[in-house]
């Protein structure tokens, strides 16, 4: 049985590695009062596609995710277009970009925050209100294209956190 102050110590611990996350996030994409309901894992992929931009010049344009979400090493739902996150339980959330900030490297996809704009179902992820993109691994494709309407993919990962007010 724990003691005391064996229990003391692993909530100063908690709460400690709780202010510490909160404040190494970038201030663009923080959701400060709010808590976590779930974080996942994505592995997958940006698909991007070889469009005209506005000065005629072809150059690829991110069209849409594609990944697998994970939690303890297990498959839990999807992720893709909308932006969409949809879980096995039935629950999905839809968002809107509402902040970002850079990755770690030139090769990784911006960190965001986003607002959730959309819920369908019911479970785990219905008290949802925001939707944070952290610790992006690849994802952006570089390079020139040389036909309209070809398709590329990126290979990410990324950490999704969905958070509720209060």
């Amino acid at each position: 049985m724990p003691t005391f102050k064996s229990v003391v110590l692993a909530i100063l611990a908690l709460t400690s590695a709780s202010a510490f996350a909160a404040d190494a996030l970038p201030g663009a994409i923080a959701a400060p009062g709010e808590s976590v309901v779930l974080s996942v894992h994505a592995e997958g992929a940006q698909v991007y596609e070889c469009k005209a931009g506005t000065d005629g010049k072809l150059a690829w344009a991110f069209r849409e995710p594609i990944a697998t979400l994970f939690a303890d090493g297990k498959t839990i739902g999807r992720h893709y277009a909308g932006p969409n996150w949809e879980l096995a339980d039935s629950s999905a959330v839809g968002g809107k970009a509402t902040g970002n900030a850079p990755g770690a490297t030139a090769a990784d996809i911006p960190w965001l925050r986003l607002e959730v704009t959309a819920r369908r179902g019911s479970g785990v992820l219905t008290p949802a209100t925001t939707v944070q993109r952290i610790n992006t691994h690849g994802g952006k494709l570089d390079g020139a294209c040389d036909k309209a309407g070809e398709f590329r993919t990126a290979p990410y990962s990324a950490e999704y956190v969905f958070l509720k007010k209060g």
